[in-house]
């Protein structure tokens, strides 16, 4: 019986002492797993994807218009940061040019639509020109009340046809 109790005791001390090995073994295994895994070379970064400022509806560059009062042809303050942003644009790509288009509503006649479309236009060129954009860049045309961006016969619709927009052209 001593011998069979000491027997289990051996038996007991061993296999005690094979789980311990087997933890200390599994341990160092997952140290030189991670030791490895730090080691390995961290995977490139996506390149990043370059976007056109003028088309990422996110930048003020895709803000084209600017709003006029009724039979005027002043450039509002609000508009500023606008301007100044496509003033940046242009004066940094040299070879970048734009067309400045104006347009009014339908009241008036046609003749004095085009005009005031044009006064409209040359009103927001001045205003580039004023930040530094050369007059070379800049082309301004009329469209008077023919292109009208709202149809309707009241002032929601009138609003937004009195505007002058900013094209950039083909390079």
């Amino acid at each position: 019986m001593k011998k069979t109790v000491l027997g289990l005791m051996v038996v007991g001390l061993l296999a005690g002492c094979s789980t311990e090995q087997a933890k200390t073994n599994t341990a160092q295994d997952n140290t030189v797993r991670q030791a490895a895994k730090a080691a390995e070379p961290a995977p490139a970064p996506a390149p990043a994807v370059a976007v056109d400022p003028l088309n990422d509806p996110n930048n003020i560059l895709s803000q084209r218009s600017v709003y006029f009062d009724f039979d005027k042809s002043i450039v509002h303050d609000e508009y500023m940061p606008m301007l100044k942003a496509h003033a940046g644009y242009l004066t940094s790509h040299g070879s970048a040019h734009i067309q400045i288009q104006g347009n009014t509503d339908e009241r008036g006649s046609a003749e004095y639509n085009l005009g005031l479309g044009q006064r409209r236009a040359d009103a927001v060129a001045k205003s580039l020109e004023l930040m530094n954009v050369s007059s070379s860049q800049i082309s301004t045309i009329s469209f008077g009340k023919s292109k009208p961006r709202a149809v309707g016969h009241n002032e929601t619709a009138w609003a937004q046809n009195r505007r002058a927009d900013i094209v950039y052209q083909s390079e």
